[in-house]
């Protein structure tokens, strides 16, 4: 079953609301460089280079995603691009004023963590004889692999704030102090449950894809 018959809009509509957040990204990034505000240009250059690894894959490996896929992957950095952006009628962005924006974009980021390693894991159990993942055990690999990863997350923040304070420079990436942090694993959690829930049945094509490219690789 693909996603776009969840979501109930066609691949051409969900192509479009694709385009139309990746131009919103360039837009976004050429306010940060008139601004000259750090933040704004690093995540949204990183952003967008994220946007562009659906075409990449297709064009260089012939991994070809679901269009669903590509907007959900969209999704995810252009609400965390928007989350940095400075509001005009207040002196913080919408990290800092909207209280539930830092958890909508961690358990998205966090979604996206956990497909990429439900789909790894998933293709390299179909494709190797000598890697076995027992369907059981699935659940709490993906929920251990975003865990890991979110922790990871957490202390690459810490660090680049205490370098920014030592620096005295403005950091990219703000961490808002512990209760933040515990929250932030709470929700990459929450994301990471939900893919594994949902992932078995929603991500088999792009199983399929990776697997029949690694068949490819090996022969």
């Amino acid at each position: 079953m693909r996603v776009r018959d969840q979501l109930g809009i066609g691949p051409r509509r969900q192509r479009q609301a694709t385009y139309v957040m990746e131009v919103l990204l360039v837009v976004i990034l050429a306010i940060g460089i008139l601004t000259g505000s750090t933040g704004v240009i690093v995540n949204t250059g990183v952003g967008l280079l994220v946007t562009q690894l659906p075409a990449l894959l297709e064009r260089d490996y012939g991994i070809a995603l679901d269009p669903a896929l590509t907007l959900w992957i969209t999704t995810a950095v252009f609400l965390h691009a928007v989350g940095v952006i400075g509001l005009p009628w207040a002196d913080a962005n919408f990290y800092k004023t909207i209280w539930w924006w830092d958890h909508l974009t961690h358990a998205l980021s966090s979604s996206i963590v956990a497909a990429i390693g439900y789909t790894t894991v998933r293709a390299l159990d179909r494709h190797s004889e000598d890697i076995y993942v027992p369907p059981r055990f699935m659940f709490v690999f993906i929920l251990m692999f975003v865990m890991a990863f979110g922790v990871v997350w957490e202390v690459l923040e810490f660090t680049i704030g205490l370098a920014a304070d030592a620096t005295g420079n403005t950091a990219v990436l703000t961490q808002f102090g512990l209760e933040d942090t515990m929250l932030d694993l709470v929700f990459d959690s929450i994301g990471a449950v939900i893919v594994a829930i949902w992932g078995t049945a929603h991500l088999t094509d792009v199983v399929g894809v990776v697997e029949g490219w690694l068949d490819g690789r090996a022969s």
